[in-house]
């Protein structure tokens, strides 16, 4: 089950890049929330076409609680949109189905109260598919439990973030959420820490601290890192040790070096492999 989500109000002409995680036409929407549901993340619509088929989109939107746009118009970009009959109906899809957020506040409590120390990802208006991907390949090789992403301003999960997720993103629970300041009072009340990944003289280093406990690890966006509330959220703010003149890591590559860290901790050594 996925999350309620709201409608927006109309826009002015968006301009839609046509890319792998893009269907569009009446027809095409429509069975996939019809077989797929959990794919479907959005659905867009224009304001002025009215009919029994925009309500039906609608209404099974709704259903599939997929969050639904009503624009005045829109224009598709980019290899292939002029040739594209679109009908006035875009629903942007995921690679994999999303589970809803209760259910991942569910299985991290249960797995707190059977005594284990399961660890989230949460990804902070991460906007890059090659990282967002990356980073759920390192989460699911280093026993991390799930992913939660912010529903605006987020890397769609098509194409591109599952290639770079080289399949891994069919392996591990992902949800989005609308306000992730008040998903992380929700985790924390469910027993667990929550980690912020910065980069601050005043941060705690990652390797003097105890990771092996009931983990959410945030990192931010590639340019302006974790916003000020739902860094508020955080119980300890860390960062990763470095030497030279680098400022700063990549936002995947970062999320990887605690991920693996938070599992040495705990004391699962996986299998080799590359």
């Amino acid at each position: 089950m996925k999350k309620a989500r709201k409608e927006t109000r109309p826009a002015a002409e968006k301009r839609i890049k046509l890319t792998d995680d893009i269907l569009f036409g009446t027809h095409p929407v429509v069975e996939a929330l019809t077989r797929e549901p959990g794919r479907i993340t959005e659905v867009i619509l224009l304001q002025d076409r009215k009919g029994k088929k925009q309500d039906e989109i609608v209404e099974l939107a709704r259903k599939a609680k997929a969050k639904v746009s009503f624009v005045q118009s829109f224009k598709l970009t980019g290899e292939g949109a002029s040739q594209a009959r679109h009908q006035g109906v875009l629903a942007r899809t995921s690679a994999s189905a999303l589970v809803d957020f209760e259910t991942i506040v569910e299985r991290f409590r249960a797995r707190v109260a059977a005594g284990d120390k399961p660890r989230l990802i949460v990804c902070d208006t991460l906007q890059d598919p090659h990282n967002l991907g990356a980073i759920i390949r390192s989460a699911l090789a280093s026993g991390v439990t799930g992913v939660v992403l912010t529903r605006e301003r987020s890397a769609p999960l098509g194409g591109t973030a599952a290639k770079s997720s080289a399949g891994a993103m069919s392996h591990i629970d992902i949800c989005q959420v609308t306000n992730l300041a008040t998903a992380l009072k929700k985790l924390k009340e469910s027993g667990a820490w929550v980690f912020g990944a910065i980069k601050d003289e005043t941060a705690r280093s990652l390797y003097e601290t105890d990771l092996a406990v009931p983990a959410c690890i945030v990192v931010g966006s590639e340019g302006k890192g974790i916003r000020p509330l739902v860094r508020k959220e955080c119980d300890m703010l860390i960062s990763i040790p470095m030497e030279g003149s680098l400022d700063s890591l990549n936002s995947s590559v970062a999320a990887a070096v605690i991920m693996f860290e938070a599992m040495r901790q705990a004391g699962h050594t996986g299998q080799s492999g590359t």
